[in-house]
């Protein structure tokens, strides 16, 4: 595959800007990896390989996705900058496994782009998501991603604080309702750190990698899944609260206090437990055991 590509280092982004042909957006939360090591690090760390298909988002200035053509039968990375689509499909031009779609991640049809920008003998291909995320749109991208139900892992830098909450525990202070969303759909592993000296500009914060694999089976469907996530932003909606305490406040009007209190000791963990405290797999008991109740009514 060919992969010759300028990386774009902290001269020639200047060199951008002195033209006139860019400048960063600090509300679209560009800051541009400009250590080379970091972006072929990452795409390394990913596991995509010639046989998958890569899908980025947030391309920049290339240069995650001149490693990712390097390694997958194809990328298709999805750029919202309309100053930095141009300049990227100059890049790429002749770098034949890469398409550079136009469009906002968190209003796009990633089905259809897929579709649209795909070579159709690679259509079946496995789909990984290797990003640099815009610091703005974390959050939501990630729910977007996972909730496509159209990737196989995502391999992810982000600002560290959010990798940390990812992959928390329970019973620590970065554990809350997107730790479990992120344990439920995925199986998270933090990669490795990269420092701000690693970006141009420089962020006020270091960044992380990290890697979600996506659950193969889902744990539930249908409206079994939506109930568990209802309880699970209501346990951790008042943190402070007992579990027992916070349920009952938002599902009082169907259970009652002395049911959920019978639900929640049936996990082992005392009444006088709060949501912080429970893994996924006593989410989805707890779980059960609610729809049980509902069951004998």
């Amino acid at each position: 595959m060919d992969n010759k590509v300028t990386f774009f280092g902290t001269n020639e982004i200047k060199h951008l800007k002195i033209a006139g042909l860019f400048t960063s957006s600090k509300s679209r939360g560009q800051n541009f990896l400009i250590d080379a090591n970091i972006p072929k690090k990452i795409a390394e760390h990913s596991g995509i390989n010639s046989s998958n298909i890569a899908f980025e988002v947030g391309a920049g200035l290339g240069a995650l996705t001149a490693e990712l053509s390097g390694l997958a039968a194809h990328v298709v990375s999805v750029e919202l900058d309309r100053r930095l689509v141009p300049i990227l499909r100059d890049m790429f031009a002749d770098t034949s496994n890469v398409s550079i779609a136009e469009g906002d991640i968190l209003k796009v049809d990633i089905e259809k782009i897929l579709r649209e920008f795909l070579p159709q003998n690679i259509e079946q291909s496995d789909i990984h998501v290797c990003a640099n995320l815009p610091y703005n749109i974390t959050t939501p991208a990630i729910s977007t991603l996972v909730e496509s139900n159209l990737f196989k892992s995502l391999t992810l830098m982000v600002q560290k604080e959010v990798a940390e909450r990812l992959v928390a525990r329970p019973g620590t202070s970065d554990y809350g309702a997107f730790s479990v969303f992120s344990q439920y759909h995925t199986i998270p592993e933090m990669l490795f750190d990269v420092s701000p000296e690693c970006f141009y500009p420089r962020p006020g914060v270091t960044s992380s990698v990290l890697r979600m694999a996506i659950r193969e089976n889902k744990l539930l469907s249908g409206d079994k899944e939506k109930f568990f996530f209802r309880v699970v932003r209501a346990a951790f909606s008042q943190r402070r609260k007992t579990l027992v305490n916070a349920l009952y406040s938002v599902f009082g009007s169907t259970y009652s206090k002395e049911s959920i209190s019978a639900a929640v000791c049936k996990l082992g963990l005392g009444e006088k437990v709060r949501g912080e405290m429970l893994g996924i797999d006593e989410w989805l008991q707890l779980c059960n055991y609610l729809l049980m109740i509902l069951d004998n009514v």
